[in-house]
């Protein structure tokens, strides 16, 4: 493999940094609120569609998750060897073209189609982060990725108070009019304001490996997200998740021989980041849970005893502030994570967490209980989520942030997949009957609060094990600034002159220094 020219880096204003920043993080609060925009349509969702089956009907729904899911990891890959804001825009389009497909279409297969279309859209987070890294002075980096890791939690928050008023007040096709023009805006603004990368991977995109993750991908997480209306025990759920562990075992072997693979497992087994992905797919399980029981309780009738009787409007705004809070405290989990270092920052916000579902347990009686103890969760979430980068840019070569990055999330979308699987066990298992119908009981909702807990602690004692500065160098040599490796210079000496760093002579996470 042969090495190419890195681009000159030019030196990045105040102001630039603001509209970079401003551009990335806007770009991963649209597309995140796809996750969200349909949710005030599921209880109609099979008369709009014109189906008579709830469960034909969700497949709008599943749509968007299995894409995603598979997009990341690809993207990602694409976007080290391609130029990581060149696919950023792209899958913004997509997402762009999905939307609109939505919008002007009524029936089931399309509709669902464009939904997919929408989940491609969720590559532009961990992309995000990556240029970041890529483009910004160090200094700034800490801030910057707290921002746009929060977009996970902003878009979702605010995305269902915004999709319930639109759905109430206009015609359902609206909502996804509302995010084909603000894609569109967002994909120029990224085109306009952010440089492209300098940083890229040599080799070939792994086709084959591609192929594979998305098999193995769309069989495990059709099993975790359809197993409850599928039967657990059923032939076509025990055939999938079979059918995921021999693919992904295949997989696994095959991208181990392969000269430039999809994702480097050999890099993604080192410790600092196996134990982050593990925290990812942990974290994203326990932060789930309250995203899941809060509206239930916040909606459930009072004549439950513990419902609290609010519409599905009012419901989204007493849980935005969640959302909002994530934003809020960006700077101080940046200000924290470069003081202490991401491991700390981690442990932090897992504590948070797991005080957050123990804290539940006494607040269910009020929206306003239901409020604070979603906020904290928010928080803590926010912790998590800003630490989780730093400590996995500070361990793999700038060439393979993207596709880490998006592994990572990856792992954060299973366990959010999974935690929506277990949950739905534990209240179908814990119910009480309400009129012709059942809802989930209080036993229920306590259960799942205190298993959150208990996985956020989880979650903490595996944080525990990072090593000792896990991360911390990536806020001092992980950028494109002018300390960062994408800066280094070359047999001349000037900064950006040298080789761009590639799969084969970028420097090892243990050989790079402040």
């Amino acid at each position: 493999m042969g090495s190419s020219q890195a681009a000159p880096v030019q030196p990045v204003s105040d102001t630039s940094v603001r509209a970079i920043v401003l551009a990335l993080a806007g770009a991963g609060v649209v597309v995140t609120i796809m996750g969200t925009v349909i949710v005030p349509l599921i209880p109609t969702l099979p008369a709009l569609l014109h189906t008579s089956s709830a469960a034909d009907a969700s497949w709008a729904i599943t749509a968007t998750l299995l894409a995603g899911a598979v997009a990341m990891p690809v993207a990602g890959r694409l976007g080290d060897l391609h130029g990581k804001r060149r696919v950023l825009i792209a899958c913004t389009w997509v997402m762009v073209v999905g939307s609109s497909l939505c919008a002007l279409t009524s029936a089931l297969v399309p509709v669902t189609a464009g939904r997919a279309l929408q989940g491609v859209g969720m590559a532009a987070v961990p992309l995000g982060i990556s240029i970041m890294r890529d483009v910004l002075p160090p200094a700034r980096l800490p801030g910057a990725i707290a921002l746009m890791s929060s977009s996970f939690g902003v878009g979702g928050a605010l995305g269902l108070p915004i999709s319930s008023l639109i759905a109430q007040a206009a015609d359902w096709h609206v909502l996804f009019w509302l995010c084909a023009g603000s894609g569109a805006v967002f994909a120029v603004l990224v085109r306009v304001v952010v440089p492209e990368s300098p940083v890229r991977a040599v080799g070939r995109f792994d086709i084959v490996g591609a192929l594979g993750l998305t098999a193995g991908l769309l069989a495990m997480l059709l099993a975790i997200t359809k197993g409850s209306s599928w039967g657990w025990g059923s032939v076509t759920t025990l055939s999938l998740l079979g059918t995921a562990v021999v693919v992904l075992l295949l997989w696994g072997a095959f991208e181990t021989r392969v000269a430039a693979p999809l994702v480097d497992l050999r890099a993604s087994a080192q410790r600092p980041v196996l134990l982050t992905n593990l925290c990812a797919l942990i974290v994203g399980f326990a932060m789930y849970i309250i995203t899941l029981v809060a509206p239930q309780v916040l909606q459930l009738p009072g004549g439950t005893g513990y419902g609290l009787g609010q519409s599905m409007l009012a419901a989204g705004l007493w849980m935005a502030p969640g959302g909002l809070a994530m934003m809020a405290i960006a700077p101080l989990t940046a200000r924290l994570t470069a003081a202490r270092g991401p491991k700390v920052t981690l442990l932090l916000g897992t504590g948070v967490m797991a005080a957050a579902h123990v804290g539940g347990l006494g607040l269910l009686g009020s929206p306003v209980g239901v409020t604070v103890f979603s906020l904290v969760n928010s928080c803590g979430v926010s912790f998590a989520y800003a630490a989780m980068p730093a400590l996995i840019m500070g361990a793999v070569p700038p060439s393979q942030s993207a596709s880490a990055n998006a592994l990572n999330s990856l792992s954060r979308a299973i366990g959010m997949s999974t935690a929506s699987a277990v949950v739905a066990v534990v209240l179908a298992h814990l119910k009480v009957p309400l009129g012709t119908a059942t809802a989930p009981s209080l036993t229920g909702i306590r259960v799942c609060l205190a298993l959150g807990a208990l996985i956020a602690v989880v979650a903490g004692l595996v944080a525990l094990t990072l090593p000792t500065g896990a991360g911390q160098r990536s806020f001092r040599a992980g950028s494109a600034g002018p300390s960062g490796p994408a800066a280094s210079t070359g047999s001349g000496g000037s900064v950006g002159s040298g080789p761009r760093p590639t799969a084969t002579d970028d420097p090892s996470p243990t050989s790079v220094t402040a």
